[in-house]
């Protein structure tokens, strides 16, 4: 992945108006609980984080995070943000250079994590995804989940598998088609769609030039003034009632949403594999400046080891979908059938499979939350929206 470089003028551009306050909170006595900036799926087991707690063998105090990008990197530069949390999870492609360039996360000593030998290779320097958990060749941060954005579909209703991006922007389904309200995976993965099927003029869907977001944006516009899409969904729960509600038949989204819809109603909505290409992303932990000030780096790095324990992986590959990052996985399943059955087992070795194709499509694009051109971005988004 070809991150953005980062400078102390692009982010406070991309922070526009934020008063450039103290970038740092008074240092504090350690704290007996890890203070943790994430969502809930960064969690697997118990509702609460109990179950996290005890395989890493701390407390953990879980504040819950934002989706926006700009919003984290407020907090983290120009805010209070190093003061409040001891460790955080990002939103997306090319955070962990935001931060690492302001100093607002610290280096890692991955010698302090007995799992990184199990990291999958694709995090190794120079790998697909290596630059992901980098700055500057440094290791700054620990995948913990990653997945390929697809096309989710009623099966039981269209009766055939869909392998191409095509389906979605098809007459057919003309009123029944949804996308992200969200102008990083919707305009990178129309990009993908129009780069491999010739449509469009496009280098680097993660990347785009203003003439090349443009291409994309007046695709969607026409499509939209012609009630080609039922809705543009917010959020997971909205995504999964379109879809299980059948309102929806087709709709680019996360995997999460694809199986919380299957489960719903029991219907045969599935997640397919686009010959096209997908908007791959990953999500990673991170520890503050705050953090490793505050002596709180003993439990971040247990709380990482766990992220890449076959323990962790299992359970989020089963209750989620999301890919994990680590090799054992399979192994760990067939160890334990107290708790993954035959049946659940057809169904994960069949959910990786699936993962592995989509990860190795040539035509997939890195999720970049800052390309250089972000501003045609958010103006084209703008139009998207209001056509």
């Amino acid at each position: 992945m070809n991150q953005t470089d980062f400078n102390r003028r692009q982010v406070m551009a991309l922070l526009g108006a934020a008063s450039a306050a103290g970038l740092a909170g008074p240092v504090r006595a350690q704290d007996a609980a890890l203070k943790l900036w994430a969502p809930g799926i960064a969690r697997v087991g118990a509702e609460d984080w109990s179950d996290m707690e005890a395989q890493a063998g701390i407390s953990i105090n879980a504040i819950a995070k934002s989706a926006r990008a700009d919003e984290s990197i407020q907090k983290m530069v120009v805010g209070d943000g190093n003061a409040l949390y001891d460790a955080m999870t990002d939103n997306g492609g090319g955070m962990e250079d935001a931060l690492a360039s302001q100093g607002a996360i610290a280096e890692l000593d991955v010698s302090r994590i007995p799992n990184w030998s199990n990291m999958l290779t694709v995090y190794k320097e120079g790998e697909t995804s290596g630059d992901t958990v980098r700055h500057d060749g440094k290791v700054y941060a620990v995948p913990y989940i990653s997945n390929a954005d697809s096309l989710a579909f009623n099966y039981d209703v269209i009766g055939e598998e869909l392998t191409s991006w095509e389906a979605l922007f098809d007459s057919q389904f003309r009123g029944r088609a949804a996308m992200q309200n969200d102008f990083g995976p919707t305009l990178t993965n129309t990009a993908i769609y129009l780069k491999q099927s010739g449509k469009g003029s496009i280098d680097n869907p993660s990347d785009m030039t203003e003439d090349e977001v443009r291409q994309v944006a007046e695709f969607l516009i026409d499509l939209k003034k012609k009630g080609h899409f039922r809705t543009f969904w917010d959020g997971v729960q909205n995504g999964t009632d379109l879809l299980s509600s059948e309102e929806v038949l087709v709709s680019s989204t996360w995997e999460v949403v694809q199986i919380l819809a299957a489960r719903t109603n029991g219907q045969d909505i599935r997640y397919g594999t686009m010959k096209e290409g997908h908007q791959a992303w990953n999500n990673i932990l991170m520890l503050t400046r705050g953090g490793k000030e505050r002596g709180m780096e003993d439990a971040f790095y247990s709380l990482a080891n766990v992220y890449l324990s076959p323990w962790f992986g299992a359970r989020t590959l089963a209750g989620l979908g999301f890919t994990p990052q680590m090799e054992g996985v399979n192994e760990y399943i067939d160890a334990h059938p107290e708790e993954f059955g035959e049946d659940v087992k057809a169904l994960l070795a069949d959910r990786l499979a699936r993962k592995e194709a989509r990860r190795s499509n040539p035509g997939n694009a890195w999720q970049n939350v800052f390309p250089t051109n972000i501003r045609a971005y958010q103006d084209w988004w703008a139009r998207v929206q209001a056509a």
